[in-house]
Protein backbone atom coordinates (compact mmCIF):
# COMPACT_ATOMS: atom_id res chain seq x y z
CA UNK A 1 0.00 0.00 0.00
CA UNK A 2 0.63 3.36 -0.14
CA UNK A 3 1.20 5.56 2.56
CA UNK A 4 -2.15 6.28 4.66
CA UNK A 5 -2.11 10.30 3.97
CA UNK A 6 -2.68 9.28 0.03
CA UNK A 7 -5.26 7.25 0.56
CA UNK A 8 -6.81 9.81 2.50
CA UNK A 9 -6.20 12.65 0.55
CA UNK A 10 -7.68 10.91 -2.73
CA UNK A 11 -10.86 10.31 -0.50
CA UNK A 12 -11.16 14.32 0.58
CA UNK A 13 -10.19 15.07 -3.26
CA UNK A 14 -13.54 12.93 -4.48
CA UNK A 15 -15.71 14.55 -1.24
CA UNK A 16 -15.18 18.11 -2.77
CA UNK A 17 -16.56 16.99 -6.30
CA UNK A 18 -19.68 15.24 -4.76
CA UNK A 19 -22.76 18.05 -3.58
CA UNK A 20 -24.04 16.00 -0.78
CA UNK A 21 -24.51 12.43 0.31
CA UNK A 22 -22.69 9.43 0.81
CA UNK A 23 -20.50 7.87 -1.40
CA UNK A 24 -20.05 3.82 -1.59
CA UNK A 25 -17.62 2.12 -3.17
CA UNK A 26 -18.06 -1.52 -2.92
CA UNK A 27 -14.99 -3.96 -2.81
CA UNK A 28 -14.91 -7.43 -4.52
CA UNK A 29 -16.01 -10.87 -3.02
CA UNK A 30 -14.32 -14.29 -4.44
CA UNK A 31 -15.53 -15.80 -7.58
CA UNK A 32 -15.77 -19.35 -7.55
CA UNK A 33 -13.76 -20.94 -10.27
CA UNK A 34 -15.85 -24.61 -10.31
CA UNK A 35 -17.24 -25.06 -6.85
CA UNK A 36 -17.43 -22.86 -3.76
CA UNK A 37 -14.32 -23.34 -2.38
CA UNK A 38 -12.35 -23.22 -5.21
CA UNK A 39 -11.83 -19.39 -6.20
CA UNK A 40 -10.44 -17.84 -9.02
CA UNK A 41 -7.47 -15.44 -8.14
CA UNK A 42 -8.68 -12.82 -6.08
CA UNK A 43 -8.44 -8.87 -7.84
CA UNK A 44 -9.92 -6.12 -5.88
CA UNK A 45 -12.13 -3.62 -7.28
CA UNK A 46 -9.70 -0.47 -8.58
CA UNK A 47 -12.15 2.15 -7.55
CA UNK A 48 -12.03 0.38 -4.02
CA UNK A 49 -8.33 -0.06 -4.10
CA UNK A 50 -7.57 3.68 -5.42
CA UNK A 51 -9.79 5.03 -2.91
CA UNK A 52 -8.81 2.60 0.81
CA UNK A 53 -6.06 0.55 -1.11
CA UNK A 54 -6.92 -2.88 0.95
CA UNK A 55 -6.69 -5.92 -0.69
CA UNK A 56 -9.12 -8.07 1.33
CA UNK A 57 -12.62 -9.69 -0.12
CA UNK A 58 -15.43 -8.54 0.99
CA UNK A 59 -15.01 -4.98 2.36
CA UNK A 60 -16.62 -1.93 1.66
CA UNK A 61 -16.03 1.78 2.08
CA UNK A 62 -17.95 4.89 2.56
CA UNK A 63 -17.08 8.25 2.19
CA UNK A 64 -19.41 10.29 4.48
CA UNK A 65 -19.10 13.82 2.50
CA UNK A 66 -21.55 16.15 4.57
CA UNK A 67 -19.81 14.89 7.85
CA UNK A 68 -16.05 14.63 7.13
CA UNK A 69 -16.05 10.78 7.86
CA UNK A 70 -15.15 7.39 6.10
CA UNK A 71 -15.31 4.11 7.39
CA UNK A 72 -14.75 0.89 6.19
CA UNK A 73 -17.16 -2.48 6.55
CA UNK A 74 -15.80 -5.91 6.85
CA UNK A 75 -15.70 -8.87 9.07
CA UNK A 76 -13.04 -10.17 11.36
CA UNK A 77 -11.25 -13.11 10.61
CA UNK A 78 -12.89 -16.22 13.16
CA UNK A 79 -10.72 -19.21 14.24
CA UNK A 80 -11.91 -21.21 11.42
CA UNK A 81 -9.99 -18.46 8.42
CA UNK A 82 -6.98 -18.52 10.91
CA UNK A 83 -6.67 -22.39 11.55
CA UNK A 84 -6.35 -22.34 7.11
CA UNK A 85 -4.80 -18.90 6.70
CA UNK A 86 -2.43 -18.36 9.89
CA UNK A 87 -2.84 -15.31 11.92
CA UNK A 88 -4.65 -12.18 10.22
CA UNK A 89 -5.38 -8.46 11.08
CA UNK A 90 -8.30 -6.75 12.64
CA UNK A 91 -10.25 -4.83 10.41
CA UNK A 92 -9.56 -1.70 12.29
CA UNK A 93 -5.85 -2.12 12.14
CA UNK A 94 -6.05 -2.97 8.48
CA UNK A 95 -7.89 0.37 7.98
CA UNK A 96 -5.75 2.22 9.50
CA UNK A 97 -3.35 1.51 6.86
CA UNK A 98 -5.79 3.08 4.67
CA UNK A 99 -5.98 5.88 7.22
CA UNK A 100 -9.79 4.87 8.55
CA UNK A 101 -10.57 4.87 12.03
CA UNK A 102 -14.12 4.23 12.03
CA UNK A 103 -15.22 0.34 11.10
CA UNK A 104 -18.10 -1.88 11.37
CA UNK A 105 -19.13 -4.88 10.56
CA UNK A 106 -19.99 -5.73 6.94
CA UNK A 107 -23.41 -6.80 8.25
CA UNK A 108 -24.28 -3.22 9.10
CA UNK A 109 -23.46 -1.46 6.37
CA UNK A 110 -27.47 -2.38 5.09
CA UNK A 111 -28.99 -0.42 8.29
CA UNK A 112 -25.85 2.36 7.86
CA UNK A 113 -27.09 3.21 3.96
CA UNK A 114 -30.94 2.32 4.92
CA UNK A 115 -31.03 5.50 7.36
CA UNK A 116 -29.02 7.07 4.96
CA UNK A 117 -32.13 6.36 2.42
CA UNK A 118 -34.31 6.94 5.19
CA UNK A 119 -33.09 10.83 5.67
CA UNK A 120 -33.18 11.15 2.19
CA UNK A 121 -29.15 11.61 1.39
CA UNK A 122 -28.29 11.06 -1.92
CA UNK A 123 -26.09 7.34 -1.80
CA UNK A 124 -24.23 7.60 -4.80
CA UNK A 125 -22.25 4.41 -6.40
CA UNK A 126 -20.35 3.45 -9.55
CA UNK A 127 -21.71 1.06 -12.34
CA UNK A 128 -21.21 -2.66 -11.22
CA UNK A 129 -19.39 -4.96 -13.77
CA UNK A 130 -19.54 -7.94 -11.78
CA UNK A 131 -23.50 -9.81 -10.80
CA UNK A 132 -22.20 -10.30 -7.03
CA UNK A 133 -21.78 -6.10 -6.81
CA UNK A 134 -25.28 -5.45 -8.29
CA UNK A 135 -26.78 -7.85 -6.55
CA UNK A 136 -25.02 -6.57 -3.10
CA UNK A 137 -26.15 -2.80 -4.45
CA UNK A 138 -29.65 -4.37 -5.17
CA UNK A 139 -30.17 -5.30 -2.03
CA UNK A 140 -28.52 -2.57 -0.09
CA UNK A 141 -30.41 -0.04 -2.55
CA UNK A 142 -33.85 -1.35 -2.53
CA UNK A 143 -33.47 -1.08 -6.34
CA UNK A 144 -34.19 -3.62 -8.96
CA UNK A 145 -31.14 -5.67 -9.83
CA UNK A 146 -31.61 -5.32 -13.76
CA UNK A 147 -31.79 -1.40 -13.66
CA UNK A 148 -29.12 -0.36 -11.28
CA UNK A 149 -26.53 0.97 -13.88
CA UNK A 150 -30.00 3.38 -14.15
CA UNK A 151 -29.34 4.51 -11.09
CA UNK A 152 -24.73 4.98 -10.89
CA UNK A 153 -23.92 8.48 -10.13
CA UNK A 154 -22.77 10.47 -13.03
CA UNK A 155 -21.23 13.34 -10.16
CA UNK A 156 -19.77 9.92 -8.43
CA UNK A 157 -18.44 8.80 -12.17
CA UNK A 158 -17.18 12.12 -13.31
CA UNK A 159 -15.28 12.95 -10.31
CA UNK A 160 -13.65 8.96 -10.25
CA UNK A 161 -12.60 9.78 -13.52
CA UNK A 162 -11.02 12.99 -13.22
CA UNK A 163 -8.98 12.00 -10.03
CA UNK A 164 -7.75 9.17 -11.66
CA UNK A 165 -6.87 10.18 -14.92
CA UNK A 166 -4.01 11.78 -13.31
CA UNK A 167 -1.57 9.58 -12.33
CA UNK A 168 0.99 10.82 -9.60
CA UNK A 169 4.75 9.94 -9.69
CA UNK A 170 4.08 7.34 -7.95
CA UNK A 171 1.71 5.71 -9.86
CA UNK A 172 3.93 6.05 -13.05
CA UNK A 173 6.79 4.66 -10.70
CA UNK A 174 4.34 1.38 -10.44
CA UNK A 175 3.33 1.66 -14.27
CA UNK A 176 7.01 1.72 -14.92
CA UNK A 177 7.51 -1.62 -12.45
CA UNK A 178 4.90 -3.78 -13.93
CA UNK A 179 6.73 -2.48 -17.57
CA UNK A 180 9.80 -4.15 -16.12
CA UNK A 181 8.27 -7.27 -16.33
CA UNK A 182 6.88 -7.16 -19.28
CA UNK A 183 10.38 -6.49 -20.38
CA UNK A 184 11.18 -9.82 -19.16
CA UNK A 185 8.23 -11.33 -20.67
CA UNK A 186 8.35 -10.46 -23.55
CA UNK A 187 12.71 -10.50 -24.05
CA UNK A 188 11.98 -14.31 -23.85
CA UNK A 189 9.00 -14.12 -25.56
CA UNK A 190 11.33 -13.12 -28.64
CA UNK A 191 13.75 -15.60 -28.02
CA UNK A 192 11.50 -18.20 -28.46
CA UNK A 193 9.74 -17.77 -31.06
CA UNK A 194 11.49 -20.14 -33.30
CA UNK A 195 9.95 -22.41 -35.83
CA UNK A 196 8.28 -25.92 -34.59
CA UNK A 197 7.20 -23.87 -31.27
CA UNK A 198 3.52 -23.95 -29.97
CA UNK A 199 2.30 -20.49 -29.23
CA UNK A 200 0.71 -21.97 -26.21
CA UNK A 201 4.46 -22.92 -24.58
CA UNK A 202 5.38 -19.35 -25.64
CA UNK A 203 2.40 -17.64 -23.76
CA UNK A 204 2.61 -19.79 -20.37
CA UNK A 205 6.25 -18.35 -20.12
CA UNK A 206 5.33 -15.05 -20.49
CA UNK A 207 2.37 -15.59 -18.07
CA UNK A 208 4.67 -17.49 -15.73
CA UNK A 209 7.22 -14.93 -15.47
CA UNK A 210 4.52 -11.99 -14.80
CA UNK A 211 3.59 -14.50 -11.78
CA UNK A 212 7.05 -14.96 -11.16
CA UNK A 213 7.27 -11.37 -10.29
CA UNK A 214 4.69 -11.38 -8.36
CA UNK A 215 1.26 -11.39 -9.83
CA UNK A 216 -0.75 -11.62 -13.17
CA UNK A 217 -0.91 -11.10 -16.33
CA UNK A 218 -3.42 -7.81 -16.46
CA UNK A 219 -5.24 -9.06 -19.26
CA UNK A 220 -5.12 -12.90 -21.10
CA UNK A 221 -2.22 -12.93 -23.15
CA UNK A 222 -2.77 -12.01 -26.73
CA UNK A 223 0.11 -14.40 -28.82
CA UNK A 224 -0.56 -15.68 -32.42
CA UNK A 225 1.02 -16.16 -36.01
CA UNK A 226 -2.34 -15.05 -37.07
CA UNK A 227 -2.02 -11.44 -36.00
CA UNK A 228 -4.61 -10.10 -38.05
CA UNK A 229 -7.00 -11.27 -35.45
CA UNK A 230 -6.84 -8.53 -33.04
CA UNK A 231 -7.83 -9.98 -29.90
CA UNK A 232 -6.74 -13.73 -30.87
CA UNK A 233 -6.04 -16.03 -27.44
CA UNK A 234 -6.66 -19.04 -29.43
CA UNK A 235 -2.57 -20.52 -29.02
CA UNK A 236 -2.71 -23.96 -30.60
CA UNK A 237 -0.57 -23.26 -33.68
CA UNK A 238 3.01 -24.33 -34.38
CA UNK A 239 5.47 -21.59 -35.33
CA UNK A 240 6.64 -21.93 -38.76
CA UNK A 241 9.34 -19.56 -40.90
CA UNK A 242 7.74 -16.93 -43.26
CA UNK A 243 5.58 -15.87 -39.92
CA UNK A 244 4.87 -13.27 -37.89
CA UNK A 245 4.16 -13.51 -34.38
CA UNK A 246 2.06 -11.02 -32.49
CA UNK A 247 2.52 -10.66 -29.11
CA UNK A 248 0.36 -8.34 -26.86
CA UNK A 249 0.57 -9.12 -22.84
CA UNK A 250 1.24 -7.01 -19.80
CA UNK A 251 1.54 -7.47 -15.88
CA UNK A 252 0.20 -6.41 -12.53
CA UNK A 253 1.75 -5.17 -9.64
CA UNK A 254 0.97 -5.64 -5.73
CA UNK A 255 -1.13 -2.47 -6.91
CA UNK A 256 -2.87 -3.44 -9.45
CA UNK A 257 -0.96 -1.25 -11.33
CA UNK A 258 -0.57 -2.47 -15.28
CA UNK A 259 1.57 -3.18 -17.99
CA UNK A 260 0.23 -3.39 -21.74
CA UNK A 261 2.95 -3.68 -24.02
CA UNK A 262 2.95 -5.55 -28.11
CA UNK A 263 5.73 -6.23 -30.07
CA UNK A 264 5.35 -8.47 -33.52
CA UNK A 265 8.57 -10.67 -34.45
CA UNK A 266 9.50 -12.45 -37.63
CA UNK A 267 9.35 -17.03 -36.93
CA UNK A 268 12.84 -17.82 -37.06
CA UNK A 269 14.47 -14.02 -35.94
CA UNK A 270 15.07 -12.70 -39.18
CA UNK A 271 12.51 -10.30 -41.64
CA UNK A 272 12.01 -10.82 -45.06
CA UNK A 273 12.10 -7.77 -47.47
CA UNK A 274 8.29 -7.82 -47.20
CA UNK A 275 8.18 -7.88 -43.64
CA UNK A 276 10.89 -5.48 -42.79
CA UNK A 277 8.32 -3.42 -45.36
CA UNK A 278 5.44 -3.49 -43.64
CA UNK A 279 6.93 -3.69 -40.03
CA UNK A 280 8.69 -0.32 -40.96
CA UNK A 281 5.56 1.03 -41.63
CA UNK A 282 4.01 0.39 -38.25
CA UNK A 283 6.93 1.36 -36.26
CA UNK A 284 6.65 4.89 -38.00
CA UNK A 285 3.36 5.58 -37.56
CA UNK A 286 4.17 4.27 -33.51
CA UNK A 287 6.97 6.87 -33.59
CA UNK A 288 5.06 9.77 -35.33
CA UNK A 289 1.98 9.10 -33.19
CA UNK A 290 4.40 9.31 -29.85
CA UNK A 291 5.93 12.84 -31.33
CA UNK A 292 2.36 13.72 -31.68
CA UNK A 293 1.26 13.11 -28.13
CA UNK A 294 1.64 16.18 -25.68
CA UNK A 295 -0.87 18.66 -23.54
CA UNK A 296 -3.57 20.47 -25.46
CA UNK A 297 -3.98 18.19 -28.01
CA UNK A 298 -6.54 15.65 -29.00
CA UNK A 299 -5.46 12.00 -28.90
CA UNK A 300 -7.64 11.64 -32.15
CA UNK A 301 -5.08 14.25 -33.69
CA UNK A 302 -3.22 11.35 -32.78
CA UNK A 303 -4.43 8.71 -33.97
CA UNK A 304 -4.83 10.41 -37.51
CA UNK A 305 -1.00 10.86 -37.53
CA UNK A 306 -0.49 7.48 -37.32
CA UNK A 307 -3.59 6.83 -39.92
CA UNK A 308 -1.89 9.14 -42.20
CA UNK A 309 1.80 7.43 -41.76
CA UNK A 310 -0.03 3.90 -42.13
CA UNK A 311 -2.07 5.06 -45.29
CA UNK A 312 1.67 7.28 -46.93
CA UNK A 313 3.80 4.05 -46.10
CA UNK A 314 0.95 1.46 -48.22
CA UNK A 315 0.82 3.93 -50.90
CA UNK A 316 4.76 3.75 -51.34
CA UNK A 317 4.42 0.17 -51.66
CA UNK A 318 1.39 0.39 -54.06
CA UNK A 319 -1.16 -1.00 -51.44
CA UNK A 320 -3.00 2.61 -51.95
CA UNK A 321 -3.18 5.00 -53.93
CA UNK A 322 -4.33 8.77 -54.21
CA UNK A 323 -3.93 11.71 -51.69
CA UNK A 324 -3.17 10.31 -48.36
CA UNK A 325 -5.36 12.51 -46.24
CA UNK A 326 -8.23 12.34 -48.40
CA UNK A 327 -7.95 8.07 -48.01
CA UNK A 328 -7.89 9.05 -44.33
CA UNK A 329 -10.42 10.95 -44.30
CA UNK A 330 -12.66 8.78 -46.21
CA UNK A 331 -11.33 5.36 -43.87
CA UNK A 332 -9.93 3.60 -46.63
CA UNK A 333 -6.63 3.12 -44.20
CA UNK A 334 -9.04 0.96 -41.88
CA UNK A 335 -8.89 -1.19 -44.35
CA UNK A 336 -5.36 -2.30 -42.92
CA UNK A 337 -5.79 -0.47 -39.17
CA UNK A 338 -9.46 -0.73 -38.38
CA UNK A 339 -8.73 -0.09 -34.58
CA UNK A 340 -8.11 3.28 -32.34
CA UNK A 341 -4.29 4.18 -31.72
CA UNK A 342 -4.77 3.81 -27.65
CA UNK A 343 -6.25 4.13 -24.94
CA UNK A 344 -6.35 4.97 -20.85
CA UNK A 345 -3.92 3.07 -18.82
CA UNK A 346 -3.64 2.40 -15.26
CA UNK A 347 -5.18 0.64 -12.52
CA UNK A 348 -7.06 -1.31 -15.55
CA UNK A 349 -5.54 -1.93 -18.40
CA UNK A 350 -8.22 -0.23 -19.97
CA UNK A 351 -8.35 2.51 -17.19
CA UNK A 352 -12.08 2.78 -15.85
CA UNK A 353 -13.21 1.61 -18.41
CA UNK A 354 -16.14 0.04 -15.82
CA UNK A 355 -17.00 3.50 -15.45
CA UNK A 356 -18.08 3.94 -19.45
CA UNK A 357 -15.61 4.22 -22.06
CA UNK A 358 -17.41 7.19 -23.53
CA UNK A 359 -17.27 8.92 -20.27
CA UNK A 360 -13.15 7.92 -20.42
CA UNK A 361 -11.98 8.64 -23.12
CA UNK A 362 -14.82 11.74 -24.48
CA UNK A 363 -16.15 14.76 -22.91
CA UNK A 364 -18.12 18.10 -24.05
CA UNK A 365 -15.39 18.55 -26.59
CA UNK A 366 -15.29 15.43 -28.57
CA UNK A 367 -17.52 12.37 -28.96
CA UNK A 368 -16.39 9.13 -30.93
CA UNK A 369 -16.85 9.01 -34.43
CA UNK A 370 -18.98 7.17 -36.50
CA UNK A 371 -16.90 6.11 -38.99
CA UNK A 372 -15.82 2.63 -39.35
CA UNK A 373 -11.89 1.63 -37.56
CA UNK A 374 -12.10 5.21 -35.86
CA UNK A 375 -15.26 4.46 -33.86
CA UNK A 376 -12.89 2.02 -31.97
CA UNK A 377 -10.74 4.81 -30.85
CA UNK A 378 -10.71 4.18 -27.03
CA UNK A 379 -9.42 7.23 -26.21
CA UNK A 380 -10.12 10.90 -28.36
CA UNK A 381 -10.13 13.51 -25.40
CA UNK A 382 -7.75 16.38 -24.71
CA UNK A 383 -4.58 15.15 -23.22
CA UNK A 384 -3.02 16.23 -19.98
CA UNK A 385 0.27 15.97 -17.93
CA UNK A 386 -0.20 12.86 -15.66
CA UNK A 387 -2.48 10.64 -18.51
CA UNK A 388 -1.25 7.54 -19.22
CA UNK A 389 -2.11 5.87 -22.16
CA UNK A 390 -1.42 3.22 -24.88
CA UNK A 391 0.08 3.95 -28.59
CA UNK A 392 -0.59 1.09 -30.38
CA UNK A 393 -0.92 1.23 -34.07
CA UNK A 394 -0.95 -1.81 -36.68
CA UNK A 395 -1.34 -3.05 -39.71
CA UNK A 396 -3.30 -5.86 -40.47
CA UNK A 397 -4.79 -8.00 -43.64
CA UNK A 398 -8.18 -9.73 -42.98
CA UNK A 399 -8.87 -12.17 -45.80
CA UNK A 400 -12.68 -11.83 -44.82
CA UNK A 401 -12.81 -7.73 -45.03
CA UNK A 402 -10.84 -7.54 -48.33
CA UNK A 403 -13.06 -9.68 -49.84
CA UNK A 404 -16.42 -7.90 -48.71
CA UNK A 405 -14.36 -4.57 -49.48
CA UNK A 406 -13.08 -5.97 -52.88
CA UNK A 407 -16.97 -6.87 -53.49
CA UNK A 408 -18.20 -3.46 -52.54
CA UNK A 409 -15.30 -1.50 -54.41
CA UNK A 410 -15.32 -0.06 -51.73
CA UNK A 411 -12.84 3.23 -51.50
CA UNK A 412 -11.40 1.50 -55.30
CA UNK A 413 -9.89 4.74 -55.69
CA UNK A 414 -8.03 4.81 -52.50
CA UNK A 415 -7.15 1.09 -52.77
CA UNK A 416 -4.95 -1.23 -55.23
CA UNK A 417 -7.32 -4.58 -54.39
CA UNK A 418 -4.73 -6.46 -57.12
CA UNK A 419 -1.74 -5.67 -54.99
CA UNK A 420 -3.40 -5.97 -52.23
CA UNK A 421 -3.86 -9.71 -52.95
CA UNK A 422 -0.40 -10.44 -53.33
CA UNK A 423 -0.47 -10.05 -48.97
CA UNK A 424 -3.52 -11.73 -48.57
CA UNK A 425 -2.01 -14.59 -46.02
CA UNK A 426 0.62 -11.71 -44.75
CA UNK A 427 -0.98 -11.93 -41.11
CA UNK A 428 -0.76 -8.74 -38.54
CA UNK A 429 1.81 -6.36 -37.16
CA UNK A 430 1.02 -4.27 -34.24
CA UNK A 431 3.63 -2.43 -32.52
CA UNK A 432 2.65 -1.09 -28.40
CA UNK A 433 4.35 0.73 -25.83
CA UNK A 434 3.06 2.72 -23.30
CA UNK A 435 3.30 6.77 -22.62
CA UNK A 436 3.07 9.19 -19.94
CA UNK A 437 2.08 12.53 -21.04
CA UNK A 438 4.30 15.73 -19.61
CA UNK A 439 4.46 18.95 -18.61
CA UNK A 440 5.97 19.48 -22.27
CA UNK A 441 5.33 16.84 -24.61
CA UNK A 442 5.70 12.48 -23.19
CA UNK A 443 7.98 9.84 -22.18
CA UNK A 444 7.63 6.26 -23.17
CA UNK A 445 7.55 4.60 -19.92
CA UNK A 446 9.74 1.69 -18.51
CA UNK A 447 12.87 -0.02 -19.60
CA UNK A 448 12.76 -0.12 -23.25
CA UNK A 449 11.90 -3.35 -25.05
CA UNK A 450 13.38 -3.89 -28.19
CA UNK A 451 11.27 -3.07 -30.75
CA UNK A 452 13.51 -1.65 -34.15
CA UNK A 453 14.34 -4.55 -36.69
CA UNK A 454 18.05 -4.59 -35.62
CA UNK A 455 16.97 -4.69 -31.92
CA UNK A 456 14.36 -7.40 -32.07
CA UNK A 457 16.93 -9.38 -34.84
CA UNK A 458 19.68 -9.25 -32.18
CA UNK A 459 17.16 -10.32 -29.23
CA UNK A 460 15.93 -12.95 -31.13
CA UNK A 461 19.76 -14.38 -31.98
CA UNK A 462 19.50 -15.18 -28.87
CA UNK A 463 17.52 -18.53 -28.73
CA UNK A 464 16.62 -20.21 -26.27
Amino acid sequence: MFNPQIYTERRNALRKLIPSGIILLPGNTEAAYNYPANTYTFRQDSTFSYFFGLENPDFAGVIDVDNDIDYIFGNDFEIDDIIWMGPQPKVFDLALKAGVKNTAPLGELNSFIGNAIQKQRPVHFAPAYRAETTLQLSGLLGLNPLRIRDYASMPLIEGIIKLRSIKSDLETAEIEKAIETAWHMFTTGMRMAHPGRKEQEIAGTMEGISIAHGRPVSFPVILSTNGQILHNHHHDNILQEGRMLVMDAGSETHLNYASDITRTVPVGGKFTQKQREIYEIVLNANLNGIAATKPGTFYRDCHMVASETIAGGLKDLGLMKGDVKEAVAAGAHALFFPHGLGHMLGMDVHDMEGLGQINVGYDHEIQPSQQFGTAYLRLGRRLQPGFVLTNEPGIYFIPELIDMWKAEKKYAEFLDYDKIEQYRNFGGIRIEDDILVTADGNRVLGKPIPKTVAEVEATMADKL
